[in-house]
């Protein structure tokens, strides 16, 4: 049980890798926040899976009020926040010249406005307990591109940018922040390419496969214990060697 007794906040945990994170962690000891923006059934079905300690929240990573209710009902509920993870995240992909400022700034908000609303409103109880874990999930948009997503792109550039940032004034309370990039994931938008898009994709990993959301799961679960004692401010690339 790597994080017995630890109390979780998973952001956009009803689907994709933030279910697979509540569920893992859970399954090794910890207390989860089971946080959603509009699926609370999806939510409700995570919860009840968990079969544990846990309840299903909803609250708008974008909407710094709603962050900041869902961080005090876990302190009501558990007395602590051990673990943060920002995985919350939107995708609106259109090439620049037809994507509208709408689709600019939602993604934006969302996925790197959002990391900033929960960190901040995480780092009050966490300074105070002088211990806690900030995992980000990024993507490997990030540092390699992607056609039609410079919203993406540049939103996750952010996070990781962000998680540098960040260990420069939290690393003096014994608080860790480090970000995951995941390639393709199996999911709903992987599941829905083309099958010639995907067999492209498929030639660019040299694995040959998309990655489960256990995978990514399993990381973010190693970043959380004590096992990653000595890991600050780094970003963990998930891709099955397609960056390389």
């Amino acid at each position: 049980m790597l994080l017995n007794g630890k109390v979780v906040i998973v952001t956009g945990a009803s689907r994709g890798i933030g279910r697979a994170i509540a569920l893992l962690f859970a399954a090794e000891g910890a207390k989860v926040a089971v946080n959603y923006a509009e699926d609370k059934v999806a939510a409700e079905a995570v919860v009840r899976q968990i079969n544990g300690d846990a309840f299903a929240c909803k609250a708008r990573v974008e909407a710094p009020g709603e962050i900041e209710e869902l961080i005090e009902k876990t302190l009501m509920k558990w007395g602590k926040i051990d673990i943060l993870v920002n995985n919350a995240g939107i995708i609106k992909d259109k090439f620049l010249m037809m994507m509208s400022q709408q689709e600019w700034q939602s993604v934006i908000d969302v996925n790197l406005t959002g990391v900033f609303n929960c960190c901040k409103a995480i780092a009050r109880p966490m300074i105070a307990q002088k211990s806690g874990k900030i995992i980000n999930i990024s993507s490997i948009a990030s540092c390699r591109g992607a056609l039609g997503q410079v919203n993406y792109a540049a939103s996750k550039a952010g996070v990781e940018g962000m998680t540098r940032a960040l260990i420069k004034e939290f690393s003096r309370y014994n608080i860790y922040v480090n970000t995951i990039a995941p390639g393709f994931i199996e999911s709903e938008r992987v599941k829905n390419l083309r099958d010639e898009m995907k067999k492209d994709y498929l030639r660019l990993i040299p694995l040959a496969r998309f990655g489960r959301p256990e995978e990514v799961a399993g990381v973010a679960l190693f970043l959380a214990s004590d096992a990653a004692s000595y890991i600050q401010g780094q970003t963990i690339i998930v891709d099955g060697g397609m960056v390389v």
